[in-house]
């Protein structure tokens, strides 16, 4: 069941790169105090993710902090090495950026997307959450293809 306005973000584990590698995160932890916005894209380093959702976030970053935000999380299906390479080649110091390499916080927000028939395997649709001490106030699931109602822009109209 996808994840909606006023549910508790589930607990997963998560994944960032540290200074040894890559480091586990708990969601609840994670998103259990302050505001947050999560987005989650379909592929690190892929056309649509790389040209215009992730970097919307990267020029936006200081509007969106502004608004009360206390963190800006870049989630996907890959690993945090991945994840690593892909924030410095977009120059997203100012996110962090989150491997759900196996998908279970992507499967426990009911946010799974079927990539096989691209060779991606199973990965996350596009989407952006606010999250407000841990519950969801505004969830924005795209439709295959688009990235409107995820984008920064209309998350920056949503807070």
């Amino acid at each position: 069941m996808t994840i909606n306005s006023g549910e508790r973000v589930p607990e997963a584990t998560v994944y960032r790169m540290g200074d040894k590698g890559p480091e586990a995160m708990q969601t609840g932890e994670l998103f259990g105090k302050g505001k947050s916005v999560l987005f989650g894209v379909p592929g690190a380093f892929t056309p649509g993710c790389s040209k215009a959702h992730l970097p919307g976030y990267v020029v936006k970053a200081d509007e969106i902090k502004a608004k009360g935000v206390d963190r800006i999380v870049c989630m996907a299906v890959n690993d945090a090495f991945v994840m690593d390479a892909w924030g410095k080649a977009q120059n997203a110091e100012y996110l962090l950026m989150l491997s759900d390499g196996n998908g279970d916080f992507t499967r426990a927000l009911g946010l799974e997307m079927d990539g096989s028939g691209a060779g991606l395997g199973m990965r996350c649709k596009r989407f952006a959450l606010i999250i407000e001490d841990g519950v969801v106030t505004h969830a924005a699931i795209e439709p295959k293809g688009d990235i409107t109602t995820s984008s920064a822009e209309a998350i920056l109209d949503q807070l």
